[in-house]
């Protein structure tokens, strides 16, 4: 009895040593793919505080509570299991929609550039909106919009998870997306509710009445943060504009790789190394900052070409398919 109850706790350990070890492998997986896709996440959180603009300060966190509830129900319930049908029956399908996500990503981060540079283009979509009739109707339509721009952003996510995960068991599979799915979304949508109320906690901590030194300190910090917010989203926005272009031109350029001329593999790691080998005590920082500006131009030229295709091509088609469907 006790040789047998012995065995049994044996294998109690050997099953959980396996288990853990799949979890280490999960999570050793899901950090790995959570950092390649790390640009589209930057994004998500550049973008996303623009949406609760205008809006009461009591709003801003439920808000952004529901776009998160919405992300988190794009990754999870509509998201995963179509990353898995793919994974499982149709894997060469996954670097074309990469590209075509990277595709996506430049033609935004294009159109922010030249916004920026003209402004006049800017908010052209929005003129074409109708003014929604109350205050919750402009909200429910912020969150809409906001929860179908985080669609395009989380299937660019899960996508490069998908991309990222050894070929192997599908339910490894399932638990790595699933964990970068939420982690991500938590993530992102933890640090927008931050940066969205920083200046109602900077302008609480201006308002200290504390008469000390350390009252004084609290005040200063409180200004600081009012003052500084709007530079602070701009440099976000700034941040999340280069970094939607650098990761989709880079996607773009991964494909090129590997469906176009060896050529282009080959000049980009020659340019890296050349590169690296000029300051070898950086070589590693060198290396990704040659390959993040060559992502970048690519990015911007594609973009470029991506712009006058839907404005003339895409979006007109789109409309007339929108009339018939109407009709």
């Amino acid at each position: 009895m006790s040789v047998g109850l012995l065995g049994l706790l044996d294998d109690i350990a050997a099953i959980a040593k396996v288990a853990a070890a799949s979890l280490d492998d999960v999570a050793g997986q899901a950090a790995k793919a959570g950092a390649k896709a790390a640009g589209v996440v930057i994004d998500d959180a550049a973008v996303t505080p623009n949406y609760v603009i205008g809006f009461a300060a009591k709003r801003e966190l439920p808000i952004v509570g529901k776009i998160a509830v919405g992300s988190l129900r794009n990754k999870l319930l509509i998201l995963l299991p179509v990353a898995l049908l793919l994974g499982y029956f149709l894997p060469t399908a996954v670097t074309p929609l990469l590209m075509l996500g990277g595709a996506f990503l430049c033609y935004e981060g294009a159109e922010k550039v030249l916004e920026a540079v003209m402004p006049h283009h800017a908010h052209h979509e929005a003129q074409l909106q109708p003014m929604a009739a109350d205050a919750r109707s402009v909200e429910d339509e912020k969150v809409a919009s906001a929860i179908k721009t985080d669609f395009i952003l989380s299937a660019e996510i899960m996508a490069i998870t998908l991309a990222a995960i050894p070929a192997g068991n599908i339910w490894t599979q399932a638990l790595v997306l699933a964990l970068v799915g939420f982690g991500i979304t938590v993530g992102v949508y933890g640090v927008v509710a931050l940066i969205v109320k920083a200046d109602d906690a900077g302008l609480a901590l201006a308002r200290y009445d504390g008469a000390s030194i350390i009252g004084a300190a609290i005040r200063a910090l409180g200004r600081a943060l009012v003052r500084g917010m709007p530079t602070f989203l701009a440099v976000l926005s700034t941040i999340g504009t280069a970094a939607m272009i650098w990761v989709g031109g880079g996607i773009i350029l991964h494909g090129i790789e590997k469906y176009g001329p060896p050529v282009v593999g080959r000049t980009v790691h020659a340019a890296t190394e050349v590169a690296a080998h000029a300051l070898p005590s950086i070589a590693g920082i060198i290396e990704w900052s040659v390959e993040a500006a060559i992502s970048g131009i690519v990015g911007l030229i594609v973009g470029a070409v991506a712009i006058p295709a839907v404005q003339y091509g895409l979006s007109p088609a789109w409309k007339r398919v929108k009339g018939l469907r109407q009709a």
